[in-house]
């Protein structure tokens, strides 16, 4: 299995020790420097896990990755995405009455503040993920992406839906 890691200024290659990791999600210091200055979009990723590595791409190689997307005043949107014999998308489950309420990343993208947890929980799942070697993490609540209702993500160039 390769690991990656797109994570502030932390190497590329494998993953980070939880320890790397912490401040990023637990200190005012470390969240402005991940999420606030020039990015605020991270992730680990895998590819090749149960003994598929030697697999091409979409031929039944098994991949995954955990995407954060960080935000001051909202937290933390978390994706863990599995592909391969199939593609599993879950989301961590925050408030979801607020789906319909949408904060702007950096990158222009729209995103439902309804999936936003606290900085602190989304650090326990991380914790959790790099620990298991990449299993979905059991320590917050997670909605399927096939369970969230159309237009939670909508296109910033054709709806002008509130901001927060």
């Amino acid at each position: 299995m390769r690991k990656r890691t797109y994570f502030d200024d932390l190497p590329r290659s494998g993953w980070p020790s939880p320890n790397e990791m912490e401040h990023y999600f637990l200190s005012a210091s470390g969240r402005r420097q991940a999420f606030e200055i020039d990015n605020d979009c991270w992730g680990l990723s895998a590819e090749g896990l149960d003994g598929t590595e030697h697999l091409p791409g979409g031929k039944g190689r098994i991949d995954l990755r955990l995407t954060a997307w960080g935000n001051p005043g909202h937290g933390v949107v978390l994706e863990y995405e599995k592909r391969g014999g199939g593609r599993d998308i879950y989301y961590s489950k925050g408030d979801l009455r607020r789906l319909r309420e949408w904060v702007e990343t950096r990158h222009g993208d729209l995103m439902p503040i309804g999936l936003f947890i606290p900085f602190e929980r989304a650090w326990i799942a991380v914790k959790e993920f790099i620990e298991s070697d990449g299993a979905l993490p059991q320590s917050i609540a997670w909605v399927s992406s096939r369970d969230i209702p159309p237009g939670t993500f909508p296109d910033p160039g054709t709806e002008s839906p509130i901001r927060r």
